[in-house]
């Protein structure tokens, strides 16, 4: 496949070939996620589904918090890129390594202590809260790895390099699932076994991720084996895969850089984690309902997740793209890039409209075993057949989005992400004693459509196309 070039080509097919690997590889993730509780609602029991469903919200939270501190780093990462500081690119890189890994022992330490009381807070069952805790335990004890795979992911991709990311994915959805098998099915280890499985194999995948960044970081110290120092001139004539590190020294870690990257991080962990903030704030809610209910809502939020995945994947491809292009001084290929990018997320709703209107009983029979209960199977159908009509809105809201991240224009997009979570929460807990579990998703595409018209109001302006993040000098 030609690699498309974001500051010269196409900006609908160097958009389009840049998503796709990122959709690809995140379909994976969602879809081994998919097939984790799958494979333990079949072998297990519908309470443990509905255990690891208490668990995920909370889980994906963290996980979103990650994905979000990745786009604060490789925001700062591609704008450098784009306008040819190779060095400061590489200290950007080193810098949101070294702060990242240290926030995740955190979380994680934070997590391990406060996540008994977090699932008693959202009324989790009690007949599957043992095994919520277990999972949780067990998942917070790996949460570094799983935080730096996906810290790793955003460097590569704001590198213009979104292949490697869905190659490691492919290899950790494949390990994740047989280690599953073995541990769930084999030998019986149930939501405890799901979680090592996640944590192992992402874990794994971490390591390799980060010893293939220093290979590809080292490849722009030197020309032909060789170091040298490089003038201006020959820094706006290079191929940006063979530009080096200058010569003047190497740094690892920059308080200014981290400055700018947490400006962009903190609103980005919002939008990214919007979704999961919701439903960790409702899943109160949908525990009140009893584990039966909760197991279909799980079944339903799994598919929900992967239906996501491509209209994420272009908020984040603009969101490189335009700190790429505004970098290099051309705000007017963002616009471009804007244009077909609504394109891609419109065809993308359709398809996904389709698909779920036509299989959503299928689906959701295959994530219950026979003993499941009407309700887990009435609840998941309808949430699915309700939501399959508006993900059109979180596509628009994701690729709007995503320019003002890029441009670190983050304050309007922020107050839009917290309006789409408070109508979700509002509505759902207004509604739930009305009309029933149904609140919670007749609740998720009045968020999204009123994110959108925030954030495209603000497009509209232009005032994102004057906001500047790095410094155009060495």
């Amino acid at each position: 496949m030609k690699k498309y070039n974001m500051l010269t080509d196409s900006p609908g097919k160097s958009l389009f070939f840049f998503a796709l690997p990122m959709i690809m590889g995140n379909l994976f993730q969602q879809f081994y996620t998919a097939v984790d509780s799958v494979i333990v609602g079949q072998f297990v029991g519908e309470d443990a589904l509905a255990a690891i469903g208490a668990s995920y919200s909370l889980t994906t939270v963290f996980i979103m918090i990650a994905i979000g501190g990745g786009i604060g780093a490789s925001v700062i990462t591609s704008q450098y890129l784009g306008a040819r500081l190779i060095k400061k690119m590489k200290i950007s890189v080193y810098t949101a390594l070294i702060s990242f890994l240290t926030v995740s022992v955190l979380l994680g330490i934070l997590g391990l202590v406060l996540c008994r009381g977090i699932l008693r807070g959202l009324n989790t069952p009690e007949n599957i809260l043992p095994d919520a805790i277990l999972y949780l335990r067990i998942y917070f004890l790996g949460l570094p790895f799983l935080f730096m795979y996906n810290i790793l992911s955003s460097i590569f991709n704001a590198l213009g390099n979104s292949k490697t990311p869905l190659y490691l994915l492919i290899f950790s959805s494949i390990l994740n699932i047989v280690m599953d098998l073995i541990l769930v099915r084999g030998f019986g280890c149930g939501v405890a076994g799901a979680a090592v499985a996640t944590v192992l194999a992402q874990g794994l995948s971490a390591l390799i991720s980060f010893g293939i960044l220093m290979h590809t970081l080292r490849g722009y110290d030197t020309e032909g084996g060789r170091a040298r120092e490089w003038t201006q001139e020959d820094l706006s004539a290079a191929d940006l895969n063979t530009v080096p590190e200058e010569k003047d020294g190497r740094r690892f870690f920059d308080i200014r850089m981290l400055g700018n990257m947490v400006k962009v991080a903190i609103p980005s962990m919002l939008q990214q984690s919007i979704v999961s903030i919701g439903m960790l704030l409702v899943q109160s809610v949908v525990n009140g309902f009893g584990s039966s209910v909760l197991a279909g809502y799980t079944a339903g939020t799994r598919i929900e997740s992967i239906c996501v995945v491509p209209m994420i994947a272009s908020g984040n491809a603009v969101s490189t793209f335009t700190a790429q292009n505004l970098g290099a001084g051309a705000p007017e290929r963002v616009k471009k890039g804007y244009m077909a990018a609504v394109r891609m997320v419109v065809g993308f709703a359709v398809m996904i409209c389709f698909v779920l209107t036509v299989f959503h009983k299928a689906i959701i029979g295959a994530f219950l075993d026979e003993g499941s209960g009407q309700a887990a199977a009435v609840t998941g159908n309808a949430y699915l057949s309700f939501i399959a009509f508006f993900f059109v809105f979180i596509g628009l809201k994701a690729i709007t989005d995503g320019v003002l991240r890029g441009a670190g224009d983050v304050l309007v997009f922020t107050l839009a992400n917290l309006f789409n979570l408070s109508i979700r929460v509002i509505v759902a807990f207004t509604f739930a004693p009305v009309w029933g579990v149904q609140a919670v998703w007749i609740a998720v595409p009045i968020g999204w459509a009123s994110n959108f018209v925030i954030s495209f109001i603000r497009y509209l302006s232009g005032r994102w196309s004057r906001k500047q993040l790095i410094q155009a000098h060495k």
